[in-house]
């Protein structure tokens, strides 16, 4: 398993996420709290918005975020609106090397995710089948979280417009879906934790899934309020004044403690509008998914 932390708001340093808060990312690769297992060591992952910019930035390691000196120095000048982080916990039998690291890109898009697509070597193949050929060619490793990125990539795709968190969300939806009929099919049984989270830059979507009931989801929080701020090694989210929501917080465990953090239900998402509208709302139990071509078209 792994942890991630997504933000949108006013400009803030990287630092702000990996390195001040008490449970900042990089306290999160030791010790993180809400695991059995505390460590995250198989490496790590930024990106980040800029300005006038299509793409995000983008630097990955397999080294342990929490010794990695080249991280702490970018997260201390680096700063952005948007910012997604991610520190990695590999699956038994993926290797650890930079293209499995998150977070993903393609285009204005990153993507991570925080647990496993059950019975995956089982699954692989087929799922690759469903794939259009640029999202295909675009897999450099061998994660079941890249293979549902370009999954998630396709769907939108198939959306009249490509950004946007309504457009997004629906797209994320259908992964979820796709993903779920082939395990039913091949990995009957088999457990999916599935907490995945997208952005464009400018609105993002995340959900909280898993598909067996009686097996706890992995742990995902929301934070929203008019500041996202760190002082003298308190971080915390603000609510002092009347502008209305300015910053926006989802993340695999609270980064600080206090009453600010939201758990989101199992099997719903959030959705950080443009405006940073925030909502949390039901997944739809899983539809008749269109059987896929590796031409990436569909029937049904």
């Amino acid at each position: 398993m792994c942890r991630f932390t997504f933000y949108r708001g006013e400009s803030l340093p990287l630092s702000s996420l990996i390195t001040e808060p008490e449970n900042s990312l990089i306290h999160q690769s030791t010790h993180a709290r809400e695991r059995t297992e505390p460590l995250n060591g198989d490496g790590f992952g930024v990106s980040w918005y800029v300005p006038g910019s299509h793409e995000p930035g983008l630097f990955r390691s397999i080294n342990p975020a929490w010794s990695n000196q080249n991280l702490r120095a970018l997260a201390r000048v680096v700063e952005s609106t948007c910012i997604l982080a991610h520190v990695r916990a590999a699956s038994e039998g993926l290797d650890v090397t930079e293209p499995n690291c998150h977070p993903f890109v393609r285009g204005r898009h990153s993507f991570m995710h925080n647990g496993e697509l059950g019975g995956f070597r089982k699954v692989r193949r087929p799922l690759l089948a469903t794939l259009s050929d640029p999202s295909f060619h675009a897999i450099r490793g061998t994660t079941d979280s890249e293979l549902l990125f370009a999954v998630f990539m396709d769907e939108l795709a198939r959306e009249d417009r490509s950004t946007g968190c309504e457009p997004m969300s629906r797209a994320l939806q259908r992964t979820v879906d796709r993903a779920m009929a082939l395990v039913a099919e091949y990995a009957p049984g088999a457990l999916s934790r599935l907490n995945l989270l997208a952005s464009d830059g400018e609105t993002a979507v995340a959900c909280r899934f898993s598909n067996l009931e009686a097996v706890r989801a992995e742990s995902l929080y929301v934070s929203h309020g008019k500041r996202y701020q760190c002082r003298n090694g308190v971080c915390r989210m603000v609510d002092d004044s009347d502008i209305g929501t300015r910053a926006a917080l989802v993340s695999s465990e609270p980064l600080s403690d206090g009453q600010m953090w939201e758990m989101i239900p199992r099997n719903h998402y959030v959705t950080i509008d443009d405006v940073l509208q925030v909502q949390i709302r039901a997944m739809e139990e899983p539809a008749e998914v269109p059987q896929g071509r590796a031409d990436g078209t569909f029937t049904g």
